[in-house]
């Protein structure tokens, strides 16, 4: 593999939501968690590597979380977490790897497209399925700090705001 290609560079930085970390790291920004793409070019495929960094249940809240009920959260979301191809605008074979220590849970999968813009809206679509995944597990009857606060926040704003006029 070799450095991002410059047709892959312009393809992150026409979309709105990521921006350059470092030579081949792009951030997207539209996130409260640390959603990351590293891309390299592979005999003429552009391969993307989604690392996406949530906070454990025991991390995201004032109170302790039981072990048992911080277990089960973390095996639904695993479970959840794996249907990532289902938000892709291509066929991708995904790997997914999640992992997690005391405090993160870290969501990894990789693929290849030789369409670079195709590629980065499948990256970013990844990183808002986990996102989204996370908000659904949220459990309610505990006191969420943020990053999580922000986000039931704005998903409660979303819910109370009135749409257009029909």
């Amino acid at each position: 593999m070799s450095d991002v290609p410059e047709r892959a560079r312009r393809a992150f930085r026409d979309h709105d939501s990521f921006e350059q970390r470092d030579d081949s790291t792009f951030e997207w920004t539209t996130t409260v968690f640390d959603g990351r793409v590293t891309a390299a070019e592979d005999d003429g495929e552009i391969t993307f590597e989604v690392t996406v960094r949530v906070p454990m249940l025991n991390a995201a809240v004032e109170d302790d979380v039981a072990p048992v009920v911080e277990d089960g959260w973390y095996e639904t979301f695993e479970l959840r977490v794996e249907d990532i191809g289902s938000v892709t605008k291509a066929e991708h074979d995904f790997d997914v790897e999640v992992s997690r220590d005391e405090n993160a849970v870290v969501v990894s999968t990789s693929f290849a497209d030789i369409n670079e813009r195709r590629g980065v809206e499948d990256a970013g679509a990844i990183i808002d399925y986990v996102e989204g995944t996370y908000v659904q597990g949220v459990i309610p009857g505990y006191e969420y700090t943020k990053p999580v606060s922000t986000l039931l926040q704005r998903a409660t704003d979303t819910a109370n705001s009135e749409g257009p006029p029909l």
